[in-house]
């Protein structure tokens, strides 16, 4: 096993050894593995084989879904990524790179963040970046590889900022001119402003469910859970791509996991990108002291949003840096296919530019194009139908 084990030269073969020496794969889950939700109907292995023939869909019950969760992790992880091949290059993925445009001074209580004004974390706010600032870091982002550029405002809304709506739009449409897909996070966002930001060029907006309806009002208290689903909703209204996912180590259950992913994976649309954080403790945070993820219940949650969301970008996010290289190749193998690389993500270290580009040759990764290759119409096509769940509606036009 001291030898470079690459993607395509016979990751299928590889199975339960991916990543990993076997027996020592084995011994870890055998003394890490979380106690899986109560399976209560349906048999996981029969819905598995149902996925791996059947066209994506959005009717998904959490009886199924927690059946499909609580499937024994190898045959889980191995499902994932025999529809992963299915739906994506096996070896591809995305690098992205997210900047914090306006950092800190938050009026939120998220208990993870230290953004939030609330907290005593040591940040030190900032006003708006200026566009020189936006540019530089985007095109040392993309001399570096990174395809998609994140920006990230600690705002809870967008209300009344028509001006930094406006300086907003001119960065979008500067990066987007250097051949990037653009993404922002800017906290809620009406209809109005959602169609602005489309005109400029947009490519997708992120908005995090960040974990259940069920433990969300444990975490936060200012923004409820109905109100994220109204962005998400004028978002994709707009025609901006969904990006929205959510963290694990919260303190949630089990069964938080499979409500979380039930909320993403009914949505009207899948979400063309669904973001996995593990949280990364921040000192003077209400969830300052909390334990890290066990990795298991992170690969449950990558895999069964695979399962769930075939067409979807599945993105391994804040915490990637705590993963080992094992662990991550995991990850990658489950159906994990986009990460954010760079020195910092927002207010967490990152894995750098150059740590993932040794991670890439190593295990034979490539780093997918932008707007996942635009010289392939009909792949994108299927790709976006993919998404929604309408594959038959479009396979006559491919």
């Amino acid at each position: 096993m001291n030898r470079i084990v690459h993607f395509s030269t016979g990751v299928m073969r590889m199975g339960m050894r991916m990543g990993v020496r076997a027996g020592t794969q084995k011994r870890w889950l055998a003394t890490h593995a979380e106690t899986p939700a109560a399976t209560t109907t349906g048999d996981g292995k029969t819905l598995l084989e149902k996925a791996l023939n059947a066209p994506p869909k959005n009717t998904w019950t959490k009886d199924e879904i927690s059946s499909i969760y609580n499937t024994p992790l190898m045959e889980l992880t191995y499902a994932a990524a025999t529809l992963h091949r299915k739906h994506h290059p096996h070896n591809t993925v995305q690098t992205c790179t997210l900047l914090s445009i306006k950092t800190g001074g938050c009026t939120e209580d998220c208990s993870y963040c230290a953004q939030s004004s609330r907290y005593s974390t040591g940040l030190t706010a900032t006003k708006l970046s200026t566009l020189e600032t936006v540019m530089a870091a985007a095109r040392e982002a993309k001399a570096n590889g990174s395809t998609r550029f994140c920006m990230g405002a600690a705002w809870r809304d967008m209300s009344g900022r028509t001006r930094g709506l406006e300086r907003i739009k001119d960065m979008v449409r500067e990066v987007r001119g250097l051949g990037m897909e653009v993404c922002v996070t800017l906290g809620m966002l009406n209809s109005k402003a959602a169609e602005e930001l489309k005109g400029a060029g947009l490519t997708a907006y992120n908005h995090n469910l960040d974990t259940s309806r069920e433990f969300y009002p444990k975490v936060i208290t200012t923004r409820g859970f109905d109100e994220r689903l109204q962005t998400i909703e004028n978002v994709r209204n707009a025609g901006i791509s969904v990006c929205t996912g959510g963290i694990l180590g919260l303190g949630e259950t089990a069964e938080d996991h499979v409500s979380f992913l039930h909320t993403l994976s009914t949505l009207p649309e899948h979400p063309e990108s669904v973001p996995i954080n593990a949280l990364v403790p921040i000192k003077g945070t209400p969830l300052g002291e909390n334990k890290k993820v066990p990795f298991d219940s992170f690969l449950r949650v990558v895999a069964t949003a695979r399962i769930l969301m075939p067409g979807s970008i599945v993105r391994l996010a804040a915490g990637r840096i705590n993963l080992t290289e094992e662990q991550q190749v995991l990850a990658f193998f489950a159906g994990a296919n986009a990460v954010f690389t760079g020195e910092r993500m927002l207010t967490t270290e990152c894995s750098g530019f150059e740590a993932d580009r040794r991670l890439f040759e190593k295990w034979g990764l490539v780093n997918m194009k932008a707007f996942r290759g635009e010289e392939n119409e009909g792949a994108e096509v299927v790709a976006e139908a993919s998404r929604s769940g309408k594959v038959e509606e479009v396979i006559e036009r491919v």
